[in-house]
């Protein structure tokens, strides 16, 4: 079918849909949601069969809805009806939740009901089970939909439906959200944090400074002496606070003054101010560690789940530190295990927005990204696997591409360019390790097409070894199986020896700290040259300001209306 993507924003969920529908053999185009007028004629140059909106902030305008056939992809269940659905379920502590595709009708999400796909719900923020849950459940609920739609299927009225759970639920204010610190214990505390993870965040005041709170953790110790609300104490950029019953972590935060310039940031950075006499905590006591690292046998693992998949320079010295020491054990294989939401996005963008020389801070992280990928090339003495268990992006990708073999969770969405970041060149190594998998002009290609793709897709065309496991956890388990069997003693002696050749051969056909050189005379122009655009479009992507237009990588439709009419290629319907 001829699809049009109609959507607020190129996110995550829009982003899977958008590959594997592809992959289904679609022909795909998108137009993001500015005005009515761009929309409709967005729709007459695509002359879409469906438009797909799998995320709206606005209802589509009703001459393109009375007109043509619009799936509309909801975060809730049957019946469920509002714009905070995933945010009620986690504040509700529901315990199932799903995903309906329903066609749009003039009032919001009460439209005929084409499919629909159901889940557990996970203790986890709305971000996670958005790119994981959430966005499993639209590809069986979408694919559903589009199959009846081609087998002359008609959707069922939502009247029709007996014993429907969901209902309208109005959206989700900060009056909603807000943390009454003498009544919430710590489990409520969590969820509401929880509930706004990504957008909108919790209002709230830490010690007399407006902000918005994210990333909460429930301690495992009490502070029987603090009044709830009270910061307790601070340790890696997050800060303590005291509950009724016992203490919570929030880890980030984002200042509420100019709320739209703000930017998001540890939230011991955000309230260093006010946190002049809040102690340094001697334990994690529930926080999550940032790196980790445990044994199996001869297979060691390293953990390292960053916020939203971004690696400071800092960030970036502590991991290579992991894998140094990772390397000194008497271990045989190494797994990059990553995180299960995010493998790794590259750059510390918000942090680099927050710096006071923002071109030098590009330049540190650059470097710093680029020692940690030279630790893994350069690992001799064991075989290295990058599990990719959860989504990347630019520079996180190269990093995987960095290890001797890589396993991708088969629905995880891979970015693997850098262009859509004010035309950033990228290092990493990429103009090593990327032509060495898929040859120099299918690398070309693929770093300029700026397209998302799934796991499985990255598999097909070389990028991955192989595409392993429907959900986190079963992909880390394949790659950690796998780990094992490359430790046996016959296959890891030769395979270190054909390691060690094929390097000692790259290197002599070209040293390694040569390509980090001439990548990072390109990446000094976009720091530091005239040309401001990486400046702009990270201000833009870190401040989530809204495009102007669609870009024509994407905007497919408005591509080939720009060709002269006998170049056309005309559309199969």
């Amino acid at each position: 079918m001829r699809i049009l993507f109609l959507a607020h924003a190129f996110n995550s969920l829009t982003q899977r849909l958008w590959a594997e529908l592809g992959a289904d053999g679609h022909e795909t185009t998108l137009e993001l949601d500015i005005n009515d007028a761009t929309t409709v004629e967005a729709v007459r140059l695509a002359r879409p069969d469906v438009i797909l909106a799998p995320f709206m902030k606005r209802a589509i305008p009703a001459a393109v809805w009375r007109e043509h056939r619009c799936l509309v992809v909801h975060p809730g269940i049957v019946g469920d009806r509002g714009p905070s659905a995933l945010d009620w379920a986690i504040a509700r502590g529901e315990r199932e939740w799903g995903v309906t595709v329903l066609q749009a009708n003039a009032d919001m999400d009460a439209g005929d009901v084409w499919s629909t796909a159901t889940f557990p719900m996970r203790e986890a923020t709305k971000g996670s089970l958005y790119r994981n849950e959430v966005a499993q459940a639209a590809v069986i609920a979408v694919r559903e939909a589009l199959d009846g739609i081609a087998a002359g299927r008609h959707p069922r009225p939502l009247a029709t439906i007996d014993r429907l759970r969901g209902t309208l639920r109005p959206p989700m204010r900060q009056a909603d959200r807000a943390i009454d610190w003498q009544r919430d214990d710590t489990a409520t505390v969590v969820r509401k944090i929880r509930a706004a993870d990504g957008m909108p965040g919790v209002r709230d005041s830490v010690r007399g400074v407006d902000c918005f709170l994210y990333g909460a953790h429930a301690s495992t110790e009490r502070d029987a002496g603090a009044k709830p609300g009270e910061v307790i104490a601070q340790r890696r950029g997050a800060i303590l606070r005291a509950t009724r019953d016992g203490a919570v972590w929030i880890t980030h935060a984002k200042p509420a003054g100019e709320r739209e310039l703000a930017v998001k940031l540890p939230a011991a950075d955000v309230l260093r101010s006010a946190l002049g006499d809040v102690a340094t905590h001697a334990g994690d006591a529930g926080l999550p560690p940032p790196i980790a690292y445990e044994e199996q046998a001869d297979v060691g693992i390293v953990h390292f789940a960053f916020h939203n998949g971004a690696m400071s320079a800092s960030d970036c010295d502590a991991l290579r530190d992991a894998i140094v020491a990772a390397k000194r054990r008497p271990t045989r294989v190494i797994v990059l295990a990553g995180g299960p939401d995010f493998w790794s996005n590259g750059l510390d963008l918000n942090r680099i927005e927050a710096s006071e020389q923002p071109a030098d801070a590009s330049w540190s992280n650059i470097a710093a990204m680029n020692r940690v990928v030279r630790e893994i090339v350069l690992a001799d003495r064991h075989v290295t696997i990058a599990a990719m268990q959860g989504n990347a992006g630019a520079g996180g990708c190269f990093l995987a591409l960095a290890a001797d073999e890589v396993i991708v969770r088969t629905g995880a969405v891979l970015n693997p360019h850098y262009r859509s970041m004010g035309n950033l060149y990228g290092s990493e190594y990429w103009t090593y390790l990327l032509p060495r998998r898929l040859g120099a002009a299918r690398a070309a290609a693929l770093m300029a097409q700026r397209q998302p793709m799934t796991g499985a897709q990255a598999a097909g065309i070389g990028l991955a070894d192989q595409a392993l496991g429907e959900t986190p956890a079963a992909c880390l388990a394949a790659a950690i199986a796998r780990a094992h069997s490359l430790a046996r003693p016959a296959t890891l002696g030769p395979r270190l020896a054909r390691k060690g050749a094929q390097r000692a051969c790259d290197e002599a056909a070209k040293p390694l700290d040569r390509y980090a050189e001439e990548e990072l005379e390109h990446m000094r122009l976009n720091f530091y040259g005239f040309d401001p655009s990486y400046h702009v479009a990270r201000r833009h992507f870190v401040c989530k300001l809204p495009k102007a237009r669609t870009p024509s990588f994407l905007a497919r439709h408005r591509a080939l209306a720009r060709r002269p009419a006998a170049e056309r290629i005309p559309v199969a319907g």
